[in-house]
């Protein structure tokens, strides 16, 4: 018996990668493969009001419209159902999501895996602390990282930049924060055992990598209901440093920093800046944060079976 045609809603960024295709490119493609496509763009209002017809959602994007899609899901925000399967064209920068995902190849190679619905659930992290809960994917982190962020906005958009050239400028970058950036304290209790110490950085992971296609968490499981806490000290700093400047180098060298499993954290961090996957969170100097895994808490579509649930 011939299966009903699924209704995609396609919540495209037009201004993520490089614009390979266009809405009317993306749809054209949808549609030859056997979906009925409805548009929309996260930069416009009502994107969220998702009709009651759709079947699951694709997010033509890079992992900050990956994020924002997700939470508002979380949140209740993105049409009745909280639940919807996401379907990824990743075509951001560093596309991190999609790489902990494993999805690879040309679009159209991409949107025809969709037709076989295998699903991977996907831990999402939630942070107490902030004025509202804010929600994670890649990763919740203090230090050399959110200093990072916050220097490179100035060039972030700059027209004629590769993903290539902005990824390795990062990496220099991030290089001379290192040697100049000051160790802050922190206030660390992983499951109820106190790391508390000065640190360079402290991330709290979900996927492999995060920022700059940054391997520092290689051993992920992003469905396996626990985070990796990497912690960067003081006397880290020259092999920290000279981590990035071979990853600049052969951008193959292994991270060989230790990390500690963990379900539920608590913090202090007595430094300014703070992120949340892509997004700069100031003034967070004295605050409490609680930081829990909701299990499972989104689905993505992958290609083959993988460790995720074959819904066929």
């Amino acid at each position: 018996m011939k299966q009903p045609m699924k209704t995609v809603n396609l919540l495209h960024n037009p201004k993520a990668g490089d614009k390979e295709h266009s809405e009317d490119d993306l749809i054209k493609l949808i549609e030859a493969t056997g979906f009925k496509c409805i548009y929309s763009s996260t930069k416009e209002k009502g994107w969220k009001d998702i009709a009651p017809e759709v079947d699951f959602l694709a997010v033509a994007g890079g992992d900050g419209t990956v994020r924002k899609v997700s939470v508002a899901m979380l949140s209740g925000e993105a049409g009745d159902k909280k639940n919807y399967p996401i379907a990824l064209l990743p075509k951001g920068t560093a596309n991190n999501i999609g790489k902990s995902l494993e999805i690879s190849g040309t679009e159209k190679e991409i949107i025809k895996s969709w037709r076989d619905e295998h699903v991977r659930k996907f831990d999402v992290g939630k942070i107490s602390g902030f004025a509202e809960t804010m929600y994670f994917l890649e990763g919740f982190g203090f230090g050399v990282f959110p200093k990072l962020m916050n220097d490179m906005r100035d060039g972030a958009d700059k027209k004629d930049v590769s993903p290539e050239e902005r990824i390795d400028n990062a990496l220099h970058v991030l290089h001379d924060i290192i040697d100049n950036y000051k160790a802050k304290p922190c206030q660390l209790v992983i499951d109820g055992v106190d790391h508390s110490g000065n640190f360079l950085l402290i991330e709290v992971m979900n996927t492999p990598s995060l920022g700059p296609n940054l391997d520092l968490n290689p051993s992920a499981n992003t469905n396996d209901g626990e985070f990796e806490v990497i912690l960067i000290a003081e006397n880290q700093r020259e092999k920290f440093a000279t981590y990035i400047w071979d990853k600049m180098k052969d951008g193959n060298t292994p991270f060989t920093f230790s990390t500690l499993k963990a379900k539920e954290i608590t913090l202090t961090w007595e430094g300014v800046h703070a992120h949340v996957d892509d997004e700069v969170i100031k003034d967070v100097k004295g605050i409490v944060f609680e930081i829990r895994v909701k299990e499972g808490a989104i689905e993505f579509y992958v290609p083959g079976i993988q460790d995720g649930i074959d819904k066929n």
